[in-house]
């Protein structure tokens, strides 16, 4: 069974910085096409904020380009998201998530993947 487990949520300053992990089990991270971070504040929709592609090529949600880095580390089948200069805006829980069949490609939406972790806080305070 796949499972998504996500951590290093929190509550940080504007301009602070957090780095949030996910790690895998039940498959590889290698073993799929994209691999994602998402976003979400309650009552709106789940937004892409970061994308991987099993070829290494990297997408971001404009508003996070220059300040997000998503990374993944085969070996220890871990997706990570570098997070620095936060802002109040960052404010939502974030997940990660995990598509097989075709690469990225672009912000994929979240009906395109797969598998999903339950999520980790990320709170940022001006």
């Amino acid at each position: 069974q796949v499972q998504l487990l996500e951590s290093g949520g929190g509550s940080v300053q504007t301009g602070g910085s957090l780095r949030l992990s996910c790690v895998a089990s039940g498959y590889t991270t290698s073993s799929y096409a994209c691999l994602a971070w998402f976003r979400q504040v309650l009552g709106k929709e789940r937004e892409g904020v970061a994308y991987i592609s099993s070829d290494g090529t990297q997408y971001y949600a404009d508003y996070v380009k220059g300040r997000f880095t998503i990374s993944q580390d085969n070996a220890k089948n871990i997706l990570n998201l570098q997070m620095n200069s936060l802002k109040p805006e960052d404010t939502a829980m974030y997940y990660c998530s995990a598509r097989g069949g075709t690469r990225c490609y672009g912000r994929r939406p979240s009906g395109d993947f797969d598998h999903w972790g339950q999520g980790t806080q990320v709170t940022v305070s001006s």
